[in-house]
């Protein structure tokens, strides 16, 4: 086995054996990805976010936090009367846009709509 093979095989394993493994792991969360797929439009208020996602207070925080810390979304304070928070994607959130609607095409051509599924399986 020569050198440069080793090497390689060493970054992979650092890696894991699928290359999905670590973006999915800070973009997978089921309250994650609903939130970054709601931003997609336009910045909102946390009780916009709230209604729209069906979050609850507790959840949705956490996963704001979440997704702030991971550079996904971006929170914006307004000071005015009343005190008004709103988050937005950052360039990283706004890039997986196309992602999502490829999945979404997949989704449509491969996967079954809850009508067509089969109540004996």
């Amino acid at each position: 086995m020569s050198v440069n093979t080793e090497q390689e095989t060493a970054e992979k394993s650092k890696e894991g054996p699928c290359s999905l493994i670590r973006p999915l792991k800070q973009i997978g969360s089921q309250w994650r990805l609903i939130v970054l797929h709601d931003l997609r439009e336009d910045e909102k208020r946390f009780n916009e976010l709230k209604r729209s996602t069906g979050a609850n207070s507790r959840t949705l925080s956490r996963v704001l936090n979440d997704l702030t810390d991971l550079n996904f979304v971006t929170r914006r304070v307004e000071t005015d009367s009343p005190i008004a928070t709103y988050y937005s994607l950052t360039p990283k959130g706004a890039s997986l846009c196309p992602v999502f609607d490829e999945i979404e095409v997949w989704s449509e051509e491969w996967l079954e709509t809850p009508e067509q599924e089969d109540p004996t399986r």
